[in-house]
């Protein structure tokens, strides 16, 4: 019997194709368990991002299914986060402004966004920020508002698409130990886009890798070691010994 979580959304044979001809995805499978941490590794342009927007909802399958709970997106749709490359911040607007708009869009009392927006803030350590505008602050803390943005919804699934990939390492790795912590405390369900092999080794119990053209899932490689990890997990043999597995995974993708 597989010990496998159960399902949380299944994409079954997902087809999109846009309106310039482009053919992005055909014949995309994935089960994502909750509880999951789950990273989508592949090269650029393989139809990572445009997985993310179509289980987030944002566009639309032109082939396929994706099922969720109950059916349909519709009953799932207020329970998603989604994190984007670029922390896309309101220049003009505080910290606690930036994290308060899906709440605000939802018509959330103040009172309530408050405690939400200060929950938040406090989950990804920006307590003390709040007053502070996006100027004044690092690209790390940047992206911590936008994750920040993400969590304050209370999200069941968080969908992630390369946050890290324009910071510095140092910065990165911190990010990625924080980010580990909050999905094992909050108990969420976590989609990780990245093109580092090393980055979805370290976060993820599943490694799902793309080739491109069109864009579908050529290998699933099982991370099977356990949580918390740190410094000593990545110069262990069992980390180098999936990375080495993954990235042979990357560039038979690359040739496919």
């Amino acid at each position: 019997m597989s010990d496998a979580p159960p399902a949380l959304v299944r994409l079954k044979g997902v087809r999109k194709a846009f309106a310039n001809g482009t053919l992005a995805l055909d014949g995309l499978d994935l089960a994502i368990g909750q509880h999951e941490f789950l990273s989508i590794l592949g090269p650029s342009g393989c139809g990572k991002s445009t997985a993310l927007r179509l289980i987030s909802g944002l566009i639309q399958p032109n082939g396929g299914a994706i099922n969720w709970p109950g059916g349909n997106l519709t009953n799932a749709v207020g329970e998603i986060g989604f994190v984007f490359q670029e922390p896309t911040l309101m220049p003009w607007a505080s910290v606690s402004d930036n994290v308060r708009l899906p709440l605000k869009l939802k018509a959330v009392l103040r009172a309530e966004a408050d405690r939400r927006v200060a929950e938040a803030l406090a989950m990804v350590g920006l307590s003390g920020f709040d007053r502070a505008f996006p100027r004044e602050l690092s690209g790390g803390m940047k992206m911590r508002v936008s994750i920040a943005r993400a969590l304050v919804t209370r999200p069941r699934l968080l969908l992630m698409d390369e946050p890290f990939a324009a910071l510095d390492e140092i910065t990165r790795l911190k990010l990625n130990n924080d980010l580990l912590e909050l999905w094992r405390t909050q108990n969420w369900t976590v989609v990780f886009v990245t093109h580092s092999v090393f980055e979805s080794v370290y976060l993820s119990q599943r490694v799902a890798v793309m080739a491109a053209r069109p864009g579908r899932i050529v290998r699933e490689i099982a991370v099977d070691a356990p949580y918390p990890r740190d410094e000593m997990f990545r110069t262990s043999e069992p980390y180098n010994r999936v990375c080495r597995d993954a990235s042979a995974a990357l560039h038979e993708a690359m040739a496919a």
